[in-house]
């Protein structure tokens, strides 16, 4: 007897629909084709011991199962469940009167106890894509899949309970989860709070200017002046996801299972990878099942690279394509994965190898050779795409030990949410910007007018400090930020001056 019952593959993060054949005829054997990987392929022993401990068993006849297309490659153990609801189907152990309607995926363990998979949220959007009308999943990936509506969404913990639901004795009860209404409940702030920092108000007012205008931001200061700590906050003044993007980001994640049955994820991701990553894990890719790397993961929210100085020179260069794009091809011979990646960078840096520069008082000094030395690991062309370059001093004792907290994240998300929207009206003709850190030269051209009076401010300083070329279109997008906090529609010479201030790693004294 022949019985098609259907799974899905995942690939980047999209999936696609797998169909498995199964014919049981006379003869003795078991085969499967259709492009297997070794884990598909032992699928076989593990379904087996799962049915033996369930009071079913193996048909003692010929198998053969196909995986089609037979092009894609079939990846993981995610495929037992399919595969074995499509044996008891196709040698009558279950009714299968409308098992066409179902996807299947599950991975089982020896007692027929069913493992969470990953994917299962592209897995319901394709299912839904393709009109299927149910899901079986295991429970861990339930709540997940159940963000996708019109797709009825089964959890179950065992094949046992599959086999009851199929032949109908102990139906299972569809996961239903109100998307929308989930999300906006969940909407909270993270752990971390802009209120917590004793001091560094200049610092804070550079990190708002970042928030608002998904500005790319270096800090550089000695250790201990709470470099780090500034950068794990940035996340809670940015404003809340929109259901789009965080279906977006629950998508990349729940590819690598990092969901772990939350459902929608509502926080902006915040991602730290140790300055140790390799080129592969920062950028995504693999040669046989690619994966996304840390700047998909931090797809919508921050990369955050510590010490950026102690990275592998040729790992921070793989990112100035993604910096410039926003989204990464992984090419190879046989296939073409591409990965979104729009995420603000945060980098941290020490002056110089011993932490200190031109502190009298400091245990510690470097000279300027040593500290020029230093700062030239860090390639112009990634400098480049970062606009804001802060110097962060550390903070006097009177400020550590004033009880008086600081100014809430709730407070300065609510300025940085009003100036992205005013970006969101500007940029609204435009397909891929919407706000000022994703303009191009001719936007700035555009909406980054100023006045006789600016224009020799901006003249003067390049002149008298030095500023690189580089610099002029990042003051000018900075620049616009700024007015647009202060809710003004052209650019004053004040809003100039600070953007100016933002530029250290331009001047003199630090890469010349």
């Amino acid at each position: 007897m022949l019985v098609k019952v259907f799974g899905s593959a995942v690939f980047g993060i999209e999936s696609t629909t797998i169909t498995v054949e199964v014919n049981i005829d006379k003869g003795i054997g078991y085969h499967l084709v259709g492009l297997p990987d070794n884990a598909v392929r032992e699928s076989s022993y593990r379904i087996s011991a799962a049915l033996n401990n369930n009071n079913f068993k193996l048909p003692g006849k010929k198998i053969i199962i196909n995986m089609a297309p037979a092009d894609i490659r079939k990846e993981g153990a995610s495929y037992d469940l399919t595969i074995a609801i499509g044996i008891l189907a196709a040698s009558n152990q279950i009714k299968s009167e409308n098992i066409h309607e179902y996807i299947i995926m599950g991975e089982l363990s020896l007692d027929g106890s069913l493992q969470p998979i990953k994917g299962a949220l592209p897995i319901a959007i394709k299912a839904k894509e393709e009109g299927f009308k149910y899901l079986i999943v295991p429970n861990d990936n339930a709540k997940e899949a159940a963000i996708v509506n019109d797709v009825q969404v089964f959890g179950a913990s065992s094949i046992l309970e599959v086999i009851n639901h199929f032949n109908g004795d102990n139906k299972l009860t569809p996961t239903i989860i109100d998307t929308r209404a989930e999300f906006y409940k969940n909407i909270d702030f993270p752990e971390f709070d802009f209120s917590d920092v004793k001091g560094q108000e200049s610092i804070k007012r550079c990190m708002e200017i970042a928030a608002a205008g998904g500005h790319n931001i270096i800090l550089i200061g000695p250790p201990g002046s709470g470099k780090t700590m500034l950068a794990k906050r940035l996340p809670s003044i940015l404003p809340p996801m929109t259901l789009h993007e965080a279906l977006e980001t629950t998508k990349i994640h729940s590819v690598v299972g990092k969901t772990k049955n939350n459902g929608l994820l509502y926080e902006r991701p915040f991602r730290s990878p140790h300055h140790t990553i390799s080129d592969i894990a920062l950028i995504g890719g693999g040669n046989s099942h690619p994966q996304p790397g840390e700047i998909s993961l931090s797809h919508n929210g921050v990369l955050f690279l510590d010490e950026l100085p102690e990275f592998k020179r040729g790992v921070l260069e793989v990112m100035r394509q993604p910096l410039e794009d926003r989204e990464v091809t992984i090419s190879r011979a046989k296939f073409t994965v591409n990965y979104p990646s729009s995420f603000m960078l945060v980098a941290s840096m020490n002056p110089s190898p011993s932490g200190y520069f031109n502190d009298p008082d400091s245990p510690l000094t470097s000279s300027p050779q040593e500290m020029q030395r230093y700062l030239s690991k860090i390639s112009g062309p990634l400098l480049d795409r970062i606009d804001i370059h802060i110097e962060v001093t550390p903070v006097p004792f009177d400020k550590l030990s004033d009880d008086r907290k600081g100014e809430s994240s709730v407070a300065i998300r609510k300025r940085v949410t009003e100036a992205r929207e005013i970006q969101s009206e500007r940029f609204k003709d435009f397909e891929n910007v919407h706000y000022n850190a994703q303009m191009s030269v001719k936007q700035i051209r555009k909406f980054c007018k100023l006045s006789p009076e600016s224009l020799t401010l901006l003249k003067t300083a390049m002149e008298k400090l030095n500023l690189s070329a580089r610099a002029y279109d990042r003051i000018l997008k900075v620049s616009r930020t700024i007015a647009d906090l202060a809710k003004k529609s052209d650019i004053s010479q004040d809003h100039i001056a600070e953007a100016i201030l933002y530029r250290s790693l331009d001047r003199e004294g630090w890469l010349g």
